[in-house]
């Protein structure tokens, strides 16, 4: 009976709050930010702090979903200082933002600003999908402030065989008439490729749905999920001409001829210890295009973490909290940097806090930010 009366309610139940682990503004430029979450009451137990790095093409809050499904939220209370970078929406004026205007600009920004925070000048950085290969090619060039590296289902070998990869391929796709078309790429197309890989997947949540309406705790996770997956973002149409030409056309990466503002991208110099994360059933990054990373990279201590689940599932779900969260955890406590005799260094004032509010399903445009020009 109940799961009736949740079905034929569902339209107006109350839609979940996401992204409320509360957070401050450490560092913004342009339109993209720096977030700091607060540390628990009882403080920060460990050395050396995290930089959650997600994609550019979905909202940053798919690591801070909801209290309980929260990655973010889970560092904080093992007492870690967790950073997240947030690459907001850009503008008209942003589709000449350059991949090396993010990955070499606001990527580094963030990186040396995390890193500043501690004497050793190092930090953890965790990268989410694209966040993930974004952070390989700049760590493989700036390896200097990286303590530790974990690629969460992130792709370095592009000719997989998947479908993406046939796409791009394609004679028929023509990716500079797409983005001199478009400007920034826009997000209904993004979303309708990734739709394409699982056609019958909206129909599926329909039958899970169905049969789970009576668990009030499944009902407001779903509708929190499909609020995130339904929140894309566009993406720089200059950052998307080389993200697909080189990785996914010509697949430059992994044999070490794709460059970084003239700087050869060699993954051997990727040397801090490093773990790549791979899903059973991830049909958007193949296992053997991300776990491609182990083999290539120079770090002495590496690790391929393969588990049962989804590219997304597997990351939020409750079960995340029982088997991934805890082993990502493991492995950053192994790589914490020692004590250090030297304080901290402080934020300088233009690094100061702002307190940004948290987030919800229902956010103003203007609120929203973008991948930005970072000078060095």
């Amino acid at each position: 009976m109940k799961r009736i009366t949740n079905l034929l309610t569902l339209w107006a139940r109350p839609k979940p709050q996401v992204g409320v682990t509360p957070a401050d503004v450490f560092w913004q430029e342009n339109k993209w930010k720096l977030l700091r979450y607060r540390a628990r009451p009882e403080g920060i137990s460990h050395q050396t702090p995290v930089l959650l790095v997600p994609s550019l093409i979905n909202r940053h809050y798919v690591l801070d979903l909801m209290p309980g499904k929260s990655f973010a939220e889970y560092l904080v209370a093992q007492g870690f200082d967790v950073f997240c970078i947030d690459w907001g929406t850009p503008g008209d004026e942003d589709r000449y933002v350059t991949f090396d205007d993010v990955v070499d600009g606001a990527l580094g920004r963030a990186i040396r600003k995390v890193s500043s925070t501690v004497a050793h000048d190092r930090t953890h950085v965790l990268g989410y999908c694209m966040g993930g290969t974004l952070t390989a090619i700049h760590g493989a060039v700036h390896p200097e402030h990286l303590q530790s590296f974990v690629a969460l289902a992130a792709p370095v070998k592009f000719n997989d065989g998947s479908l993406l990869s046939q796409w791009t391929r394609l004679k028929g796709f023509d990716l500079d008439a797409l983005v001199s078309g478009t400007g920034n790429v826009p997000w209904q197309l993004l979303q309708s490729a990734f739709q394409l890989l699982r056609p019958t997947l909206p129909l599926q949540k329909a039958v899970t749905l169905i049969d789970r309406a009576w668990n009030d705790e499944y009902l407001d996770g779903h509708l929190a999920l499909e609020a995130w997956g339904n929140d894309n973002v566009s993406i720089p149409g200059e950052f998307y001409r080389t993200y697909i030409r080189d990785l996914y056309q010509h697949d430059l990466l992994l044999d070490g001829r794709f460059a970084l503002k003239g700087q050869k991208v060699e993954l051997k110099n990727l040397v801090c210890p490093t773990l790549a994360v791979t899903f059973e059933h991830d049909n958007i990054v193949p296992g053997p295009s991300a776990a491609a990373l182990i083999d290539a990279c120079g770090a002495k201590d590496k690790q391929h973490l393969h588990l049962p689940g989804g590219h997304v599932g597997a990351v939020v779900s409750k079960h995340a909290a029982k088997t991934l969260w805890p082993q990502l955890v493991a492995f950053y406590e192994r790589h914490d940097a020692p004590p250090s005799k030297t304080a901290p260094i402080p934020a300088t004032e233009k690094e100061k806090a702002v307190p940004v509010k948290p987030t919800s399903t229902r956010r103003p445009a203007s609120g929203r930010t973008s991948a930005a020009r970072a000078a060095r």
